[in-house]
């Protein structure tokens, strides 16, 4: 990686991900605090911080493709079922083996 370059990782997360990743060094990693700033359950940040760990590290293998870490990342938002994201993905891949 070059100085000035930032990591894929970094610029695939959304803005809360990013003031989430923020609040939680600025409070030394302390999940209680978190809790506190949020409002809410230390096991709610908890689980918060584990979505958010997969999403780094699912960002962070280079050898996924790009719009299979899209698809993954919509799984991790709920935005869609697991079992849709595999059918959408065994698509693509059997699609871009076909081609």
């Amino acid at each position: 990686m070059k100085p000035n370059e930032v990591p894929q990782w970094i610029l695939a997360l959304d803005q809360e991900s990013l003031e989430f990743i923020r609040k939680f060094v600025l409070n030394s990693g302390s999940l209680k605090e978190i809790s506190i700033i949020y409002g809410v359950s230390y096991p709610t940040v908890r689980t918060k911080l584990d979505k958010l760990i997969k999403k780094i590290e699912l960002n962070s293998k280079k050898e996924d493709l790009e719009f299979v870490s899209m698809i993954k990342n919509l799984v991790l938002d709920e935005q869609i079922s697991l079992d849709v994201a595999k059918v959408i993905i065994e698509k693509y891949k059997s699609e871009r083996v076909d081609s």
